[in-house]
C-alpha cells in the first residue's frame, strides 16, 4: 500500500483519489480551501443556488465509469441525471432562432433546414461526417491514453478531413481552421458560422486560429448529447466526494501545500503553510501550471521538449440572476444569444483591443430545477461570457450583459430580485490560474499549442491531473485525468489506458 498525497481537491484530483483508494492505496486530499470540487463552485443566497461553473454534463459516460470501478451503486443512483431537451436553442443576431434537439444529428439537419433554410441541414451534416472522422482518429491518444511521448506527431497531424475546393487554374483550397471551414464547407452561411464558431469561443478559443480539428467539440456534444444534474453540476461533486469518502479518501480542508519534498530525487511528500510536512510514496497535483511551478525550486516542473503549460487563455464572467415570477413552461433549459458584431467580440477577446464586446455572446442557463429556487414563484437564471483574463468588469459590461440576455428572458429587468457577478478575478483566487484563465479540452494539429502537458513529470513520483494536464479542460476531460494518473500510478509508466 503507498501512500499518496493529492494536492487539490478538484474534480479530476478526486476522480483519482477515489480510483487509487480501490487500488489499496493510502490516500490523503490536501486542499487549501473550506471545500471541494473546484471549478463546480457553488453560490447560496435567499433559497436560491447557482452553480458557478459548468451548468450541464458532457460525456457522463467518464462519470458512470468512475462510479462503476469505485463501487457498487452506479451514477444514477448518486445523482439524477437528465436529458435536457432542446440541447441547445440559438438566437443569431438577425433574430433567427433555433433550437436544436439533443443527441439526435437527423433532428438537428432538420431543425437547421427549417429555420436558416434547405440545404442548412444538409451541409451541417456533411460536415459532422467530417467530424466525426476526426474524433474516431482523435479520441483515444487525445482522451484515452497518456500523452504520447512522440507527441509531436498529435501536433503535426491534422485529423479533420477537409472537404478538398478544387479551383481551376489554381491550387486547391482545404480548411485548417473553423473559420475557413465555415467558409469553405458550410457555404458561408453566417448563421452556419455563427453556430461552429460558438463551439470554440465557449472554449475559450479564437475560430479563426482554432484548428479544424475543433471540430470534435460540435461532435461531442451533438452525438453523446447533454445532461443535467437534479441540485446542479454542484450535486456531483458532492457525489464524487462522497464516493471518496466511502473508499476511505482523507480529506484536510484549510492544507494549503507550499512545497513538494523531494528525497533522491523523487517526490517524497509535501509541505503544509503550517510548516508541518507529510511523507507519501506519491503526490498527485490538482493545480493550476504556475502553482505547481511554485511547489518545487528550480526550473519548471516539466522538461525541456515537452509539451507546455498554454498561456493566454481567456476567462468567464458568471452573473447569476434571482427573478422573480415562475420559469415559463417550454423555456429551454440552455440558450446562446450570439454576438450582434462577431468581428468586434473577436477582435476584444482575442486582439488588441481587449475588454467586453458592446453586444457578447452570452449564455444563458434557466434550469427550472425546484432544488435550486425558494419556491414555483421563483427562477434562479445563469449568464456567461467569455472575456480576456484579467479583465475588471464594470457594471456598464453587466449591463451590456443584462441588454442581451433579455433576447432570450422577456421582461428580465422587472423580474430582477438580485444579482451576483462572480469574474475573472473570483476564479483566479479560487484556482490560482493566471487572470483566471479557464483550460480548454487538447485539441490535435494546430503545432501542439493546444495539447497539454503530460501527466507524468520530470521529477519521478509527481504526476499532474487535473484541466491543465493532459487532456485538458472541461469536465470530462478532468475526470479521464484522474483515470490516467490513476493508472499510471498503479500499473506504471507501460500503463496505455483502459480497454
Amino acid at each position: 500500500m503507498a501512500r499518496i498525497a493529492v494536492i487539490g481537491a478538484g474534480m479530476g484530483a478526486m476522480a483519482a483519489a477515489a480510483r487509487l483508494a480501490v487500488a489499496g492505496h493510502r490516500v490523503v486530499v490536501y486542499e487549501r480551501a473550506a471545500t471541494y470540487g473546484g471549478a463546480l463552485g457553488r453560490v447560496e443566497r435567499a433559497g436560491f443556488a447557482f452553480d458557478t461553473g459548468p451548468g450541464l454534463l458532457q460525456l457522463p459516460a467518464v462519470f458512470r465509469d468512475l462510479f462503476l470501478k469505485t463501487g457498487k451503486e452506479p451514477l444514477e443512483q448518486c445523482v439524477e441525471l437528465s436529458q435536457v431537451e432542446p440541447a441547445v436553442r440559438h438566437v443569431f443576431a438577425d433574430g433567427t432562432e433555433v433550437s436544436l434537439p439533443n443527441a439526435s444529428r437527423a433532428g438537428v439537419g432538420e431543425a437547421l433546414d427549417a429555420a436558416l433554410g434547405e440545404g442548412a441541414g444538409a451541409r451541417w451534416a456533411a460536415f459532422m461526417n467530417r467530424a466525426r472522422e476526426a474524433w474516431d482518429r482523435s479520441r483515444r491518444p487525445l482522451l484515452e491514453e497518456p500523452l504520447w511521448p512522440n507527441w509531436q506527431v498529435l501536433a503535426d497531424r491534422e485529423p479533420y478531413p477537409a472537404a478538398v475546393q478544387r479551383r481551376l487554374l489554381r491550387r486547391d483550397r482545404m480548411a485548417t481552421t473553423l473559420t475557413e471551414v465555415a467558409d469553405l464547407e458550410l457555404g458561408g452561411e453566417p448563421r452556419l458560422r455563427a453556430l461552429l464558431e460558438h463551439y470554440a469561443l465557449a472554449y475559450g478559443l479564437d475560430p479563426r486560429t482554432a484548428p479544424a480539428s475543433a471540430a470534435v467539440l460540435p461532435y461531442m456534444e451533438q452525438t453523446f448529447g447533454v445532461s443535467s444534474v437534479r441540485g446542479g453540476l454542484r450535486a456531483l461533486a458532492d457525489a464524487v466526494y462522497e464516493r471518496c469518502l466511502a473508499r476511505r479518501v482523507e480529506f484536510r480542508f484549510g492544507a494549503e501545500v507550499v512545497r513538494v519534498v523531494e528525497k533522491d530525487g523523487r517526490a517524497a511528500g509535501v509541505e503544509l503553510s503550517d510548516r508541518s510536512a507529510e511523507d507519501a510514496d506519491f503526490v498527485v497535483a490538482g493545480v493550476a501550471p504556475g502553482v505547481l511551478d511554485g511547489l518545487l525550486p528550480g526550473p519548471p516542473i516539466r522538461a525541456a521538449g515537452e509539451v507546455p503549460p498554454q498561456t493566454g487563455l481567456p476567462s468567464r464572467l458568471t452573473v447569476l440572476l434571482a427573478l422573480r415570477g415562475g420559469r415559463p413552461e417550454d423555456t429551454a433549459y440552455r440558450t446562446v444569444v450570439h454576438a450582434g458584431d462577431r468581428q468586434d467580440e473577436l477582435d476584444r477577446l482575442f486582439g488588441s483591443r481587449p475588454g467586453l464586446a458592446v453586444s457578447p455572446t452570452v449564455t444563458v442557463l434557466r434550469p427550472g430545477d425546484p432544488a435550486l429556487v425558494p419556491d414555483a414563484e421563483h427562477e434562479a437564471v445563469t449568464l456567461t461570457v467569455t472575456v480576456p483574463a484579467h479583465a475588471e468588469v464594470s457594471e456598464a459590461g453587466v449591463e451590456r450583459m443584462l441588454v442581451v440576455a433579455e433576447r432570450a428572458v422577456p421582461g428580465l429587468r422587472d423580474r430582477l430580485l438580485w444579482h451576483e457577478v462572480r469574474t475573472p478575478a473570483d476564479i483566479a483566487a479560487a484556482t490560482g490560474a493566471d487572470g483566471g484563465s479557464v483550460p480548454p479540452p487538447a485539441l490535435a494539429s494546430a503545432g501542439g499549442r493546444l495539447l497539454h502537458p503530460s501527466n507524468s513529470t520530470r521529477i519521478p513520483g509527481l504526476y499532474a491531473v487535473g484541466g491543465w494536464a493532459h487532456p485538458g479542460g472541461g469536465l470530462p476531460h478532468a475526470g479521464m485525468s484522474g483515470a490516467l494518473v490513476a493508472g499510471l500510478i498503479v500499473e506504471g509508466p507501460e500503463f496505455r489506458g483502459s480497454q
